[in-house]
């Protein structure tokens, strides 16, 4: 099974600043406000959730190809996720615009001033889904994660005029959708993935319950933070999961991206919705124990030992024979 994890590419530029903003700020001094911090720490991570599901993919084994935009300065990138099991080949570099960036300053209150380029990510709509999946040979899922908001819709319409099977996948992109374009991007949809908030956002802006969504996807799968996730199937009682023991809570930041790598694995494995949902679950728990979206490891024998003991024998021996 062959599938493309279409979203954003981009790094996060993280710096902390020992002080308070608040005590830098001037009250009747707002209007003209020209401020630079000298700051302690700068963290460069890897990121965009295209990337996020991508990687996890790859260090699961499971091949996926990375549909996005990304600017010259990607090469170090791309780099990393090749050495990790994704094919970037068709990854769309730009002539002229960086790859996306956020840039963030968190101050000791945990306070935060950032700014968000897009970049290189508005070029995401210029990519055919066509040529991809000549190159691979087909493509029997794409997955259309949180991107330029134009490419998200131009895949949608691809994918349904050509008869692929699609993922909907709104994240953090449904806050800035009308009503029409969440109905536009769900219609058809093989899985429509989301969290809870998130559910209750897309009914309220297209209007339509939860059964009438159901009605037009094929699966629902809607995680549920600390409580796990459930999968649900029209006419048929929902699957529940529950996550993993962690070991800390380092980060959540990638946590949702881990879990869609993690299912959509399980789906290339075949190991049907519920082990799916099992391994998207540990994937998720790996990331949430560690600082950045892409700085886990995974290793076999770890991740097996922590999947029998959170789901038993008969689950980690449908999921051993697959995992590399």
């Amino acid at each position: 099974m062959r599938i493309a994890v279409t979203g954003s590419i981009a790094t996060d530029h993280l710096m902390t600043f020992p002080g308070r903003f608040a005590d830098q700020l001037v009250a009747d001094q707002l209007h003209t406000v020209s401020l630079s911090f000298l700051v302690d720490n700068l963290d460069v991570r890897r990121g965009g959730v295209g990337a996020n599901i991508a990687f996890g993919m790859g260090q699961l084994g499971t091949g996926p190809v990375l549909v996005g935009a990304a600017g010259s300065d990607f090469d170090e990138y791309r780099a990393w996720l090749d050495r990790h099991g994704v094919d970037t080949a068709s990854v769309r570099i730009s002539e002229v615009l960086h790859t996306a960036r956020f840039v963030c300053t968190t101050d000791a209150d945990h306070n935060q001033i950032g700014s968000f380029y897009t970049g290189a990510m508005s070029e995401a709509r210029l990519i055919e889904l066509k040529s991809v999946a000549d190159r691979v040979g087909g493509l029997d899922l794409v997955l259309i994660g949180a991107d330029d908001p134009e490419a998200m819709l131009r895949h949608t319409e691809e994918c349904r005029a050509r008869r692929i099977p699609f993922a909907a996948d709104f994240s953090q992109q449904i806050a800035r959708m009308s009503g029409e374009e969440v109905r536009i991007l769900l219609e058809g949809a093989t899985y429509l993935f989301s969290n809870e908030y998130e559910k209750g956002l897309i009914e309220s802006k297209t209007g339509w319950t939860g059964d009438e969504i159901l009605a037009k996807v094929g699966h629902r799968i809607t995680t549920l933070g600390s409580r796990g996730v459930r999968v649900e199937r029209s006419g048929e009682d929902p699957i529940e999961v529950g996550v993993p023991e962690e070991t800390a809570k380092a980060d959540p930041t990638g946590v949702g991206d881990a879990f869609r790598a993690g299912f959509l694995s399980g789906l290339v494995w075949g190991v049907g919705l519920e082990r799916a949902a099992q391994v998207g679950c540990m994937l998720a728990t790996l990331v949430i124990e560690t600082v950045g979206t892409q700085e886990y490891q995974l290793s076999r024998a770890h991740f097996m030992d922590r999947f029998t003991k959170a789901y038993g024998h008969d689950a980690a021996d449908e999921v051993r024979v697959h995992l590399r």
